[in-house]
């Protein structure tokens, strides 16, 4: 699918290689990098024409990874060596002072990496030249495709002990908020160093703070903030610390690099080649028509649940696209499937960004796992189009789109009568067949806001069941339907 793109407008800073290659593929580009937010407000709707907003350089799934990394290293090595205070002394006329700043070798020492994505791997390889060893963890990267790259993959219950430098290349949500804290530091030895390229807020600084002071943590580099600048710089200018500005992406390399893909992706849009291979999905899929954006949730939410319910996938994920209406949707289906199900499994890996349509197919590529997409003309009645998601292992589920929402026609081959709603949250469960499930269900969960409650068709043997709710259930109700049910699972989709 192409998508007519009348002009872009260049509101950031970005290498000129992106405006060349933009020009030379005929896309017409306005450059004004001094607009205010009011004046880019205006500039937008000046006509009716299609804009593309490039607005962050650094979206780009792969641009910055050589970069970050050799930070990572660099920061490692003036750590280990107290360089920075070296330096400070020096500039300052103290040559008595190199007494004071006794470093360590890196050579036979351990690194751990938290988020063993494309950064984690390009570090790890550059500091297996020092003699360290690596290990690692990521809930994403198999253990056999980190040993690949020499990295031992482990649980962080047993990395933390284990170390004597940690790194860390993981996006800042929920689950790695504050991931090292008080805590950690207590598990580890004393004087571990630390090092942050890749968000501010993953290192609990008061944490940090404390345990440079009691000598718990022998040094950090810092590259990255809770908060940009620092509302308080004491952290930064503590002597064992080593600070630069959020330098990660800041070489001309990385930046002629973003440059290049940010135009590239968009002549792929321009051309039908890959839909998802821009800088802001939720921008490209608002470019797309009403029917396609239903189609892109519900490869989401297939995915997701696919996912939660069927584990990993072994090496492919099968998508089949039913119907005459969906035979150019390969450009945004895969990519659709990819991000709900890698979104099942982030917790500590993806480099710093949030996995999405964008950079899920990368992810994918990285970890060998193959989408293998296919359609077919015809489609089972009353539906005209459907989807299937095949995990392989046996675990298949099946969905279609009703009134512009996701729904759920059939799973693992059971067929819902009555299509099952993927929104809000759902608990998906397998029981035995009998009279009384569905009331011995219902009864489970009375008092939560049920919106439906469907069963999978045919007798005999066990059965798949959907309930959805406005929210999510109680504990007490999943607690109840434990009681009742063989298997279970709850979903929330966005």
């Amino acid at each position: 699918m192409s998508v007519k793109l009348n002009s872009v407008l260049i509101s950031d800073e970005v290498d000129q290689q992106c405006v060349t290659i933009l020009q030379e593929n005929g896309i017409k580009v306005v450059k004004n990098t001094k607009l205010s937010k009011e004046e880019l407000l205006k500039e937008i709707p000046v006509s009716n024409k299609f804009y593309s907003l490039l607005l962050c350089c650094e979206n780009t799934p792969g641009g910055n990874t050589l970069s970050a990394a050799e930070l990572t290293c660099t920061l490692i090595c003036c750590v280990s060596r107290n360089v920075h205070n070296g330096d400070r002394a020096m500039k300052e006329k103290k040559w008595s002072e190199r007494k004071a700043l006794m470093g360590c070798e890196l050579y036979g020492k351990t690194l751990g990496i938290v988020g063993l994505g494309r950064i984690g791997k390009e570090v790890a390889l550059r500091m297996q030249s020092f003699g360290m060893k690596t290990i690692g963890f990521d809930p994403i990267i198999p253990a056999d495709v980190s040993a690949q790259f020499g990295v031992q993959s482990m649980s962080l219950e047993e990395l933390w002990p284990l170390v004597d430098f940690i790194t860390v290349h993981t996006p800042l949500i929920p689950q790695t908020k504050n991931l090292i804290n008080d805590a950690v530091f207590a598990k580890c030895k004393k004087g571990v160093r630390v090092i942050n390229v890749a968000r501010g807020g993953i290192i609990d600084e008061e944490a940090l703070l404390r345990a440079l002071e009691s000598g718990q943590c022998g040094g950090a580099g810092l590259d990255v903030f809770s908060s940009e600048p620092p509302a308080d710089f004491t952290l930064a200018q503590h002597p064992k610390v080593v600070a630069t500005p959020h330098l990660g992406a800041s070489t001309s390399e990385a930046q002629e690099r973003v440059a290049v893909e940010i135009a590239e992706q968009f002549v792929d849009l321009v051309k039908g080649k890959q839909l998802f291979g821009a800088i802001n999905a939720s921008a490209m899929t608002n470019a797309l028509s009403e029917e396609s954006r239903a189609w892109v949730s519900l490869g989401q939410r297939l995915g997701q649940l696919a996912g939660s319910i069927g584990g990993q996938a072994t090496g492919q994920i099968k998508v089949t696209a039913c119907g005459a209406s969906l035979k150019q949707s390969e450009s945004y289906l895969g990519a659709a499937v990819l991000a709900g199900y890698f979104a099942t499994k982030q917790q500590a890996g993806g480099d710093g960004i949030t996995l999405n349509l964008i950079n899920a197919p990368a992810m994918a590529k990285e970890q060998n796992l193959k989408v293998e997409f296919s359609t077919i003309d015809q489609c089972c009645r009353p539906y005209s189009a459907s989807v299937t998601v095949d995990l392989g292992g046996g675990f298949k589920v099946t969905g279609t789109t009703c009134s512009g929402g996701a729904v759920l026609l059939s799973l693992q081959g059971q067929d819902f009568p009555a299509p099952a709603s993927l929104s809000g949250s759902i608990v998906v469960f397998s029981a035995a067949d009998s009279p009384q499930l569905l009331s011995a269900v219902s009864g489970a969960v009375a008092g939560e806001p049920v919106t439906s409650l469907t069963l999978s068709a045919g007798g005999g043997g066990d059965k798949w069941g959907v309930a959805s709710f406005l929210t999510p259930p109680a504990q007490k109700s999943i607690e109840n339907l434990k009681g009742v049910v063989k298997a279970m699972s709850t979903v929330t989709f966005p």
